[in-house]
């Protein structure tokens, strides 16, 4: 399943990642799953969550430069080789990772990997095909 994804672009400087998530919480608006980049002058903070449309849209009202990409969310095993098996399924099928970011589930033997494919579509036909548990928007709100 292709999941929703927003980049908020945030200016390097105090406080905007908390005007970012204290807004999203005063509107009950759960993060997901969240990684952040940056650079000297700007920094992406990239997340999952319920409603990407609303979030996004309550974003932007509020001045955040917000940009939807679609990515993929996987179950890898929490032991050696698990990511490579993955990565190998991708290979296989010559899809392009463009980034990916991490997270754990409550359960300890299980991780969640978020990729973005150069083709997120192909990209999920392949993984079913390898066996590869793609994670839907329910599992995912579950954790």
């Amino acid at each position: 399943m292709i999941h929703i994804q927003l980049s908020i672009f945030l200016e390097n400087k105090t406080g905007r990642l908390y005007d970012v998530c204290s807004l999203l919480g005063e509107h009950g608006l759960n993060i997901q799953a969240l990684t952040v980049a940056e650079s000297d002058n700007f920094g992406v903070l990239r997340i999952l969550v319920q409603d990407p449309h609303l979030t996004a849209g309550l974003l932007k009202e509020h001045g955040f430069v917000v940009n939807e990409t679609e990515v993929v969310a996987v179950e890898v095993g929490n032991k050696p080789g698990s990511l490579a098996k993955v990565l190998g399924a991708i290979n296989k099928h010559a899809i392009n990772v463009e980034y990916m970011y991490g997270f754990v589930e409550h359960k300890a033997d299980k991780a969640m990997m978020v990729f973005r494919f150069d083709d997120p579509a192909r990209a999920t036909v392949a993984l079913k095909e390898e066996h590869i548990r793609v994670v839907g928007r329910k599992e995912l709100g579950a954790l």
